[in-house]
C-alpha cells in the first residue's frame, strides 16, 4: 500500500495534477469507439474519418486487439485575393482486451465511410477451455 503524506512538501503536491496528463491527453485525442457482442461475434466500431486503409494497422496478440494508425489530411484553397491551407497529422493507438471465448484466429476488419469495424468470432462451446479438477497427490 502506498501512502501519500501531506507533509511531503510543496512541490510534489503542486505537480500532482500533471502526473497523468499525457495519458489523459492521449485518451482525449484517441478515436471514439464502441464495442458490442451479437450474432456469435464481438464487434469494435471506431470512428476514423479521413484515415485511409493503408494508414491503419490491426494486430491481435495474447487476447488484445490493437488498432494503430495515423491521420494525415490537408486542405488547400486559393482565391484571387486569399489563400487557405489546413493540415492535420497525428498518430493514434487503441487496445481492447478480448473475452476468453473470442477466437483470435477469426478476426475480420472493414473500413467503410470513415468507420472501422473489427469483428472477432466467438469460439464454439466445445473449443472453450473448460475448468479441470486437479487431483492432489500424497507425495
Amino acid at each position: 500500500m502506498v501512502e501519500k503524506s501531506l507533509t511531503s512538501g510543496f512541490w510534489p503536491t503542486l505537480y500532482e495534477p500533471f502526473r497523468t496528463f499525457g495519458t489523459r491527453l492521449a485518451e482525449w485525442v484517441a478515436p471514439a469507439a464502441e464495442a458490442s457482442e451479437k450474432d456469435g461475434a464481438y464487434t469494435i466500431a471506431m470512428e476514423l474519418p479521413g484515415v485511409e486503409e493503408k494508414d491503419v494497422e490491426i494486430t491481435v496478440d495474447d487476447g488484445i486487439v490493437t488498432v494503430k494508425g495515423e491521420k494525415k489530411t490537408s486542405r488547400e484553397e486559393k482565391g484571387e485575393t486569399w489563400y487557405f491551407s489546413e493540415r492535420q497529422f497525428g498518430a493514434f493507438s487503441r487496445s481492447f482486451r478480448l473475452p476468453t471465448d473470442a477466437d483470435e484466429g477469426a478476426v475480420k476488419a472493414d473500413l467503410v465511410g470513415g468507420v472501422l469495424t473489427v469483428s472477432v468470432k466467438k469460439k464454439s462451446p466445445d473449443k472453450i477451455n473448460k475448468t479441470k479438477k486437479v487431483a492432489i497427490g500424497k507425495g
